[in-house]
């Protein structure tokens, strides 16, 4: 299985007796599922179901939907609002007398709002049923397009992702492999404190240096942060795997990856596991990165 990008865009175009129309369904990433609807004036009654169809396909994501409609234009009827005509040609004739401006012309009046009206023929209930029908259709038709072209980001994005997680492994291995020398490593730096102090002539008690021995090795230990960074990679595999939804779940992972990290970083002792650790932050913060584009 893979993972859902929250990236996509989808067009459907179809036909219906004498009208043409078109979808465009476009998604970005976004903490939840935030729906956009733009419909043409009186087909406004279709946002219902088109939020239904919606939250069926997809968890997230900020997006847009989009409807077009064009009708045939040998289908409009044109007419003429005399009574809004009549206002017009008053209120110009008005200006013209306060002004002494040229009377204004007929297409002048015409392009006035409401001097010409397009109105479209009437349609039955069963008419507006099968259109609304044929849009839905349409609609359904984007949203498959939009979901497919979000499986194949989350394709590109889940190789890019298990790469990291490999990268986390082999990390933590190195890591591991530098902690099994890390009581001898602590033992010689003692020593030669030790001997630098017995040259000064100082009085150490030896009891009291074992305590200070075994307080430092405690605290450079990182092997339960190492064990959590691989309990974390299994997890984020097992979300991979499920195939639902898990951006969420992958930004909280990441978030505990790099609390492990910091950790990893703060209790160093040795300049290898420094370096790791820095490395573990840089891989974490692109794994970070990336699962905020899944779904």
């Amino acid at each position: 299985m893979t993972l859902k990008s929250m990236t996509g865009f989808a067009r459907a175009d179809g036909t219906h007796g004498d009208t043409n129309w078109f979808w465009e369904v476009r998604s970005v990433n976004g903490r939840s599922l935030d729906l956009r609807l733009r419909l043409p004036p009186g087909l406004e009654r279709l946002e219902p179901q088109v939020r239904a169809r919606c939250q069926e396909q997809l968890a997230r994501g900020n997006c847009t939907m989009s409807l077009s409609v064009k009708r045939d234009a040998g289908q409009l009827e044109i007419r003429l609002n005399e009574t809004a005509l009549a206002e017009a040609y008053a209120v110009a004739e008005q200006a013209r007398k306060q002004t002494l401006l040229e009377p204004a012309k007929l297409d002048t009046l015409l392009g006035m709002r409401g001097v010409v009206e397009v109105a479209e023929p009437e349609e039955s209930d069963e008419q507006r049923e099968a259109f609304a029908a044929a849009l839905l259709a349409g609609l359904s038709e984007a949203l498959d397009q939009l979901v497919a072209a979000r499986v194949a980001e989350g394709e590109r994005l889940t190789e890019v992702i298990e790469a990291q997680l490999a990268a986390i492994e082999t990390l933590v291995a190195q890591a591991k492999a530098i902690m099994a020398k890390q009581p001898e490593l602590i033992a010689t730096r003692l020593r030669d404190q030790i001997a630098r102090l017995d040259e000064a002539g100082a009085s150490l008690d030896p009891e009291r240096l074992h305590q200070e021995g075994l307080l430092l090795a405690a605290k450079a230990d990182i092997q339960e942060e190492l064990d959590r960074l691989i309990a974390h990679v299994a997890a984020a595999r097992e979300l991979i795997a499920s195939g639902q939804p898990a951006g969420r779940k992958l930004e909280f992972l990441a978030q505990e990856f790099n609390r492990e990290a910091n950790t990893t970083c703060s209790k160093a002792a040795d300049i290898e596991i420094s370096r790791i650790g820095l490395e573990l932050k840089s891989v974490i913060d692109q794994l970070r990165e990336q699962v905020q584009n899944i779904e």
